[in-house]
């Protein structure tokens, strides 16, 4: 069994960074969301509106799925369960936490995860 670390260990600048990273995601998805319901079309016709409300609702899922993957990662760090996978429970790699702060998986972990193993 693997010893649990607060936050994985990461070191308090590591963690400063990334924090702010992840708020900032925050609150582009957050601007993004208010956009996209701000942009509704009110004098298309027929099959443009349908499209563009497609694009929409598809656009929404998806900045909704970051947006929680985000305020998870925030609330992970809040708890001092930052930067450990949860599949294996190691310390997910700084590199990979630095492109995308808001992951879960180490890379080991991800690589089989995306394998379907």
């Amino acid at each position: 069994m693997t010893a649990i670390t607060f936050n994985a260990g990461l070191p308090r600048h590591e963690l400063t960074t990334l924090r702010a990273r992840l708020l900032e995601q925050r609150a582009f998805r957050r601007e993004q969301l208010r956009t996209i319901r701000g942009s509704a079309p009110k004098d298309s016709l027929g099959a443009d509106r349908s499209a563009h409300a497609q694009v929409q609702d598809h656009l929404t899922v998806a900045a909704r799925i970051v947006l929680a993957d985000v305020e998870a990662a925030l609330d992970r760090m809040d708890t001092g369960h930052y930067g450990q996978c949860i599949r294996c429970r190691r310390a997910v790699e700084v590199h990979r936490l630095q492109i995308c702060p808001q992951t879960v998986y180490c890379g080991e972990c991800h690589r089989i995860q995306e394998s379907g193993q």
